[in-house]
């Protein structure tokens, strides 16, 4: 199967195209400098001479506060861009998989979400990746994952494995709650989910819910760091405040994977335990 995974420079885009590679599967490896999706001729040009059977879209505008006052760029990749890898996977006749997040929601369920849960964004990125759902389209598989954490890029296991050499106490939000997700698990079910062209909404994370204060201080314990170093803070509390509203609950139940047969994701700690031991490897 030809695999063209936009965003692949990303910690997401670089397993997934890792995990299309390692079966046989040709994959085309496409990170912003190759092809900017956000430009329509550009996706028409390259999905036209790569001729993919399958379009997995990892590329985003995820500077979650950054897109409170760049509303027009985060629609822009988030939104409108997905428009343009929808109308050249019709065109060509590709599988369309998007890549989603769990800030499409509010927060204010006590409860963990599942796919037929009312989205309800309070933040620009939150609903400028809710408009590129829709933008998606009905054939597509939709996969929204949340707190998500690789080998490669920016996420809370390398931030707080980076404080911790830094000695002193390090202070974490303990009322957001969600479930850590590592990329090379997600990048799994997402090539499952792709093989078999299943259309429609999946929640794809590993399972276990905490805090961020409670993460940060299992990154700790796993790294042999004292996790009595990790203060909790409130979100209300934290200077200077954030300009997004963060959920306060994101934990996503995999439940259409459930119903579907499939494997979801394991429990987060065995991958963290794995990705600890790599990056301070």
């Amino acid at each position: 199967m030809r695999v063209l995974v936009t965003g692949a420079g990303g910690q997401l885009g670089r397993d997934v195209a890792a995990r299309f590679a390692s079966p046989g599967h040709e994959v085309i490896a496409a990170s912003r400098p190759r092809l900017d999706i956000a430009r329509r001729d550009e996706v028409l040009g390259v999905v036209g001479a790569v001729r993919p059977e399958v379009v997995v879209n990892c590329a985003a505008y995820t500077a979650v506060d950054a897109c409170e006052s760049d509303a027009e760029w985060a629609y822009g990749v988030n939104a409108l861009a997905v428009r343009h890898l929808a109308e050249a996977a019709r065109r060509f006749d590709a599988h369309l998989c998007h890549i989603s997040t769990d800030y499409v929601f509010s927060g204010d369920k006590p409860e963990p979400y599942h796919e037929w849960d009312r989205p309800d964004p309070r933040s620009v990125y939150g609903a400028s990746k809710l408009a590129g759902e829709h933008e998606a389209g009905s054939a597509a598989t939709v996969v929204r994952t949340s707190w998500l954490c690789g080998r490669r890029g920016s996420n809370m296991v390398g931030t707080v494995l980076r404080l911790a050499s830094d000695g002193g106490p390090m202070q974490f939000v303990d009322d957001q709650r969600g479930s850590p997700s590592f990329t090379s698990e997600v990048a799994a079910v997402i090539e499952r989910l792709c093989i078999d062209r299943r259309p429609g909404l999946f929640h794809v994370t590993n399972q276990g819910a905490l805090s961020r204060y409670e993460f940060a201080r299992e990154i700790m314990a796993a790294a042999g760091h004292d996790p009595g170093r990790v203060v909790p803070i409130a979100t209300a509390d934290l200077h200077p405040p954030r300009p997004a509203a963060r959920p306060a609950n994101s934990v996503l139940e995999n439940r259409a994977l459930a119903l579907a047969g499939l494997d979801s994701p394991g429990e987060y700690r065995v991958p963290l335990r794995r990705l600890v031991s790599e990056l301070l490897d």
